[in-house]
């Protein structure tokens, strides 16, 4: 679906939040249609984002190492 997110799980170095954040906009990007949000829709498309952000992380926190 997201082929231009890149992967994040690194054995050397946990994803940084930046990267994170940059993974969940392109991921609500694609699912909402929008490259910017309208005025009225921002602040929705930016909880969004930041959701996505934060539940990756919980994601990467609950990873068992290899």
């Amino acid at each position: 679906m997201c082929r231009s997110i890149k992967k994040l799980r690194r054995p050397e170095q946990p994803p940084t939040e930046e990267e994170l954040t940059q993974a969940a906009l392109q991921f609500v990007r694609k699912v909402s249609g929008y490259r910017v949000p309208s005025r009225v829709n921002e602040a929705a498309f930016n909880k969004a984002v930041a959701e996505i952000a934060a539940a990756t992380q919980v994601l990467f926190d609950s990873l068992a190492a290899k």
